[in-house]
């Protein structure tokens, strides 16, 4: 159920749209967190969003999405003053999210196949400024600086600092960790008809302003491959990363889930200071909609795992190493692209995931 709306503010036309889903899609599809809530808000997933394409008169443009799971909820506010194609275009964000920490404190359960709730969700406070360097070529990048403000809390929306095996959550000790971020990321594209080239490179540095506050170096990158094989189409990627220096373990590398390694729980095989995950996949076509896949991932934390403070994988009897393979089918539309997967991991347990592309992505 949605509905889009524009309203004339001035020689301004203002864009607001509401989306609304009831329970019933949300639950057929993700798994999620079982509370207890007497709002009838919390069972409704919802987008709204707000767009003002000359706030004071000046093409200042001003986004405001909100974004409500059935077990999380995301505020993003962008403000973007005009600037010359040359120079790099900055906007100022606001952004407060609340998500379930599944991925390095969720129980795997099934044989790994599934991740359930450890009780803990993290709150993200961040404020900052982005940089959008001119295009290049097939180049870009994008750098920003950023406070960050992160607070774990319970089931219940209370603050905690300590998992339920109580091991500490934060790198601080306290209820909450701060940092200053400044992160730099490089993208590479190049796609013709039969095949595309993808690199992306991240880097974050937290900086040192104040003694209590992180300081760390994370990286990460992601290079992917596609080539027309025949009829067929070939997509390979690697993914790999490391932090070193101050880190929560909320911060470590999670592998398993539907963008890791399918036929594992999101972070159930493993989740470290590092990573290494390979995926493959052949697509086949069958009619002008639908597609065949067929899929093999690999994922290992590379025995980084008892280096995340408290060592929640090992805890958990995460194996740190794990192989994936199935099929799936593809159906194509101007929608975009929805995604069916029957995976099965090294325990024999099966899982179906579904997920959908949108145009352009």
């Amino acid at each position: 159920m949605g509905a889009q709306k524009s309203i004339h503010a001035g020689k301004a036309k203002v864009d607001f749209n509401v989306d609304l889903s009831q329970k019933l899609c949300g639950a057929l599809l993700l798994p999620h967190i079982s509370r207890q809530s007497s709002s009838p808000f919390s069972q409704i997933i919802a987008r709204i969003s707000v767009k003002h394409p000359n706030l004071f008169g000046r093409n200042e443009k001003l986004d405001v999405l909100w974004d409500k799971g059935l077990d999380d909820s995301n505020i993003l506010i962008a403000f973007r003053r005009p600037r010359p194609d040359w120079l790099s275009q900055q906007s100022f964000t606001i952004q407060h999210s609340v998500t379930p920490e599944i991925a390095v404190h969720g129980l795997p359960v099934d044989h790994f196949s599934r991740s359930g709730s450890g009780g803990v969700n993290l709150s993200r406070f961040s404020a900052g400024l982005d940089f959008n360097e001119p295009s290049t070529s097939h180049w870009s990048s994008t750098t920003s600086i950023k406070f960050e403000h992160v607070r774990p809390v319970n089931n219940e929306g209370r603050s905690i600092n300590r998992d339920a095996h109580g091991f500490p959550i934060t790198s601080s000790g306290s209820s909450y960790d701060n940092m200053v971020v400044l992160k730099q990321e490089a993208q590479y594209a190049n796609a013709s008809d039969d095949s595309f080239t993808r690199l992306n490179f991240q880097m974050e540095q937290g900086l040192p302003l104040l003694s209590k506050w992180l300081i760390f170096n994370r990286f990460k990158f992601v290079a992917s491959k596609g080539m027309r094989l025949g009829p067929t189409f070939l997509v390979t990627s690697l993914t790999g990363g490391s932090i070193v220096g101050d880190m929560a373990p909320y911060q470590a590398f999670a592998i398993g889930g539907i963008d890791s390694v399918r036929g594992y729980g999101e972070g159930a095989v493993g989740s470290g200071r590092s990573c290494l995950v390979t995926n493959g996949e052949f697509t086949i076509p069958l009619t002008k909609e639908f597609e065949g896949a067929i899929f093999m991932d690999f994922g290992s934390d590379l025995g980084s795992a008892r280096h995340v403070p408290g060592n929640p994988a090992l805890r958990q009897g995460k194996p740190g190493f794990g192989v994936g393979l199935g099929y799936g089918i593809r159906f194509n539309s101007h929608f975009g692209q929805l995604r069916v997967d029957y995976a099965i991991n090294a325990f024999q347990r099966k899982t179906v995931y579904f997920g959908i592309n949108n145009v352009g992505s």
